[in-house]
């Protein structure tokens, strides 16, 4: 069997592609990173730069001196950046508390972040029903109509936008969550938009790897706590590892030793429910109305002169050190990045958190693994835009 030869056009669009995900990733920044990166030579990169100015994608501009002046001699190269007329997406992501809406531009910078409150109770119906009002009056009022919406939630999701168990919000299994918020869109004139769905931790995971703690590295994986439950997501050389169906790495169901506690997955002991907020807060016998990840910070900050706090925090640093030395054992990462409240904990309890991961891990193999905190403040978000944005980066000619 013969393999129809790449058609030159097809080889130009790949460039294309490549070059503009180099610049939003901001891992080439001169049009000489590019053109090594790229494996061109200095022409066929200027035309690849030349077509994505065409498409108002990027911009090139002079190299600033380090005295603030602009370089002048030799041949100095350019500056590439994302064109300040490039498409904008709207990233939507969806919380068991609240729901977040914001306008992200290429590059992995976020606009505004509006907050909402999800309405009681937070069915489908009702869920949807808030982020298409919030969304048609986004368009409505829009300047230049987004290239895309890309929306993060709370479960696994299907490829055909479905999800499949939206477990914190207590939704029934498989909402067909792509038909029903298309629908709604539609009725309300907007449903020629694209729209990209996918599971919150995974998208988080794929911001980091692209525009923060997780550049550079090979295999990383990311761990985090919001307002309830864990999640997570692997991510490959710079892909996310979706398994066979679209949800791999349900990192919060991974059992914790001795746990009891009843997941709503069905089972017991699920790091979910053994080391999220909730536990911590319950270790430590707090009962509040504040928003529970506020809470639990509150819990990690008095740890030193609160005897209960100390004790819940070692409690939850205990079992978060045997999850992540599971998921050692198993994935071999060269990188752990952890988010939301795990970000807090690693930065009030490092050594402790370290040391139970060696000492739970095979063969002692999470000695050589690096730890860091999330480097974005709204990492889901952010992959949202991602989400929205990939169509584009795989094929800028879109913009057209």
């Amino acid at each position: 069997m013969t393999t129809a030869p790449t058609t030159a056009p097809e080889r130009t669009n790949t460039s294309l592609s490549r070059a503009l995900t180099l610049v939003h990733t901001h891992r080439a920044d001169l049009r000489t990173d590019l053109t090594e990166r790229l494996g061109l030579t200095r022409t066929a990169t200027g035309l690849v730069l030349r077509e994505l100015q065409t498409l108002s994608l990027i911009r090139s501009a002079a190299v600033q001196r380090s005295d603030g002046g602009s370089s002048s001699t030799g041949r100095p190269s350019h500056a590439v950046e994302i064109h300040p007329d490039a498409p904008v997406v709207l990233a939507v992501q969806v919380q068991a508390e609240t729901v977040l809406v914001a306008e992200a531009r290429l590059g992995g910078t976020l606009g505004r972040i509006d907050e909402f409150a999800l309405p009681a109770p937070a069915t489908p119906e009702s869920v949807l029903g808030l982020l298409a009002q919030v969304l048609s009056e986004r368009l409505t009022t829009a300047v230049r109509l987004p290239f895309g919406i890309g929306l993060a939630l709370p479960s696994a999701v299907g490829s055909d936008g479905t999800a499949l168990a939206a477990h914190h919000l207590a939704w029934p299994h498989a909402v067909p969550v792509r038909r029903m918020l298309g629908n709604l869109l539609t009725a309300s004139g907007h449903g020629d938009v694209r729209m990209s769905i996918g599971n919150d931790a995974n998208l988080a995971a794929l911001a980091e790897s692209r525009h923060g703690a997780g550049q550079g590295a090979g295999q990383m994986l990311y761990v985090m706590t919001g307002q309830v439950g864990v999640g997570g997501g692997l991510v490959v050389d710079g892909r996310l590892h979706l398994g066979s169906a679209g949800y791999a790495l349900e990192i919060g169901h991974t059992p914790v030793p001795p746990g009891d506690r009843l997941c709503r997955c069905g089972n017991r002991g699920c790091l979910e429910v053994e080391a999220d907020p909730a536990a911590l807060l319950a270790a430590a016998e707090i009962v509040t109305n504040e928003p529970t990840l506020l809470a639990a910070r509150s819990v990690i900050a008095h740890r030193r002169d609160n005897p209960s706090s100390g004790s819940a925090v070692d409690l939850i640093t205990r079992r978060l050190a045997a999850g992540l030395a599971s998921m050692v054992n198993v994935l071999n990462p060269d990188r752990i990045v952890l988010g939301g409240l795990y970000a807090d904990l690693l930065a009030a309890e490092e050594s402790k958190l370290r040391a139970g991961i060696t000492r739970h891990s095979f063969l002692d193999q999470a000695a050589q693994v690096e730890l860091r905190a999330a480097g974005l403040g709204a990492s889901a978000l952010t992959g949202a835009a991602e989400l929205a944005f990939q169509p584009l980066l795989d094929d800028p000619r879109l913009v057209v």
